[in-house]
């Protein structure tokens, strides 16, 4: 059984998202971001930049066991081990990880960004604001008009790169974004939320989803000196 590290956030239901997918048994370990849990050292010792989630899992690829970080080295390697969500062959394996890599290098920083400054700063900075967002538009429109011509973000099946992406536009209207503005980008969005693990995913520690900005102690450890003070 593999143990997943995670919270309720846009890169833990991507991790949430394929586990339900694959049906591969797991087990939840809470990392309260809010609480400071990801300084802890045990948990450094599996994801040393202080990041979830993390899995570990005592059947790795040579039988021993195996500890993983970000994101989008743990969906690769859990589609490795089932042989699900990541073409063998080589041309479409590669559509894929570019896809992949066009969240994890620009949609979930940039996004990131735009959730920051328009819900959590804790100043008002019109400029940053306003780059952000833009960037943000520029992003859906990216990934609209690629599902004018594909059903699927990665090609014609449905695969880890559309797991990474999702759960960062879920949150459209935190970025600035109307789906309505993106009409190929909204069918696909409406299909993956209809997707019933991808609905099991979104439960995975919803008792403890942020309804509101984070505050004090929270917010120093998410985005104030305590990160750094205990990195």
């Amino acid at each position: 059984m593999i143990d997943l590290y995670t919270w309720p956030t846009p890169n833990g239901h991507k991790v949430h998202i394929m586990l339900e997918e694959t049906g591969v048994d797991y087990r939840v370990i809470p990392v309260d971001i809010n609480k400071g849990d990801q300084f802890e050292p045990d948990f450094l010792k599996i994801s040393p930049n202080n990041k979830m989630p993390a899995i570990t899992d005592p059947d790795g690829p040579d039988g021993a066991p195996i500890s993983l970080f970000e994101s989008g080295a743990i969906l690769i390697y859990l589609a490795e081990k089932t042989g699900q969500f990541l073409p063998t062959e080589p041309r479409a394996r590669y559509v894929v990880l570019q896809w992949l890599m066009f969240q994890m290098g620009g949609v979930g920083p940039m996004l990131g960004q735009a959730h920051h400054f328009r819900v959590y700063a804790k100043e008002n900075i019109p400029y940053a604001i306003e780059r952000y967002t833009n960037e943000a538009t520029r992003l859906y429109r990216v990934v609209d008009r690629r599902l004018a011509t594909s059903e699927w973000v990665g090609g014609p099946d449905y695969t880890i790169a559309d797991m990474a992406i999702w759960p960062w536009m879920r949150s459209y209207e935190r970025q600035g974004q109307q789906l309505e503005d993106y009409p190929n980008l909204a069918r696909w969005w409406q299909v993956m939320a209809d997707r019933p693990a991808v609905q099991r995913a979104l439960e995975v520690l919803s008792e403890h989803s942020r309804a509101v900005a984070p505050t004090g102690e929270a917010w120093d450890n998410l985005f104030g000196a305590g990160q750094f003070k205990r990195s």
